[in-house]
């Protein structure tokens, strides 16, 4: 669907989106300097504090002065919530707004992304329903639940194979007597929008990736996972995920080689960026820009001006 027509008061918000690597977080800056905004971080693993080194998380100076939101506001055992998100998320982006400031979402979480621009719907939870569902996972194993599901949502059942997003389909049903596909996102702005993919080819992708996690086992990614360790680091529902981390806790257990680690680092990076475009890609109102292009946030600036009257842009 189309972006619905903006009031004078609404500058639409600016979305940086693309694989892991791409620079989207580069160009988020440039597009703030350029046009005058402030960036929300949608890297939901960026919400974590500690977590730098193996998120690439921005820093100060990279920054350069513009104002950065939702980086740091989570310790490694909380879990991270698309829900919550996407109230802080909405809040900002008026907050932002009022200042007379453009919002910039910069993120490669695409449900995160979603959530903060589309119409979308989050059921409630109910850890008593959740608990059930997860102790019948551990005595009768996942099949059982995608069975389950399969007579309750084939729509779902089609769409999901991990075992903690087949619990939270059939705590929905059971909560609220809907399919939990009936929760699924409708490509819909809730609120003036324009989205820049950064594209890569990926040979490019495959060869910055590596660079990119040779810099962080450089700059400390062990020493950064065994700081978080005691912090909770590994029981974290969310966190204990992250790539790099859960590779380099298993060295700290001794089952892998520093080396061995950040290859398999590599791998599963490749792998979700490989996750992240095919998501991207689906969404047909993503203007792509090439992301070596030397004129990269002049074009992408270029792009938002298109996308909306000068009227609004300019008050």
């Amino acid at each position: 669907m189309t972006t619905p027509a903006p009031s004078a008061a609404e500058r639409p918000v600016i979305a940086v989106v693309g694989p892991t690597g791409s620079g989207k977080s580069d160009l988020g800056v440039a597009l703030a300097l350029e046009l005058g905004g402030e960036v929300i971080n949608a890297d939901s693993m960026q919400f974590y504090r500690g977590m730098d080194i193996g998120t690439a998380k921005i820093t100060v100076a990279e920054r350069r002065g513009v104002p950065h939101h939702l980086l740091d506001i989570l310790d490694v055992t909380d879990e991270a919530s698309v829900s919550a998100f996407q109230s802080s998320a909405r809040t900002l982006v008026d907050e932002i707004r009022g200042r007379g400031s453009f919002p910039i979402l910069v993120g490669g979480s695409g449900l995160y992304v979603r959530a903060a621009l589309d119409v979308l719907e989050f059921p409630g939870t109910d850890p008593a329903i959740r608990a059930r569902l997860e102790a019948e996972l551990a005595a009768r194993g996942l099949p059982a639940l995608q069975a389950r599901l399969q007579d309750a949502d084939p729509v779902s059942a089609g769409r999901i194979s991990d075992a903690r997003r087949v619990v939270r389909a059939l705590e929905v049903i059971e909560l609220t007597g809907r399919r939990f596909s009936s929760f699924m996102p409708a490509r819909q702005y809730v609120t003036p929008a324009v989205q820049i993919g950064l594209s890569v080819e990926r040979p490019v992708l495959h060869q910055r990736l590596a660079r990119r996690v040779d810099t962080m086992v450089e700059q400390g990614l062990l020493e950064e996972v065994r700081r978080l360790e005691p912090a909770g680091l590994r029981t974290g529902r969310t966190a204990s995920r992250a790539l790099g981390y859960a590779q380099f806790l298993a060295v700290l257990d001794g089952k892998s080689s520093v080396a061995e680690a950040a290859e398999a680092t590599v791998v599963a990076t490749r792998q979700f960026a490989r996750r992240q475009l095919t998501w991207f890609r689906a969404d047909p109102r993503i203007t792509w820009l090439e992301h070596n292009d030397p004129d990269l946030p002049a074009r992408a600036a270029a792009a938002v001006r298109q996308a909306f009257p000068a009227s609004i842009l300019d008050r």
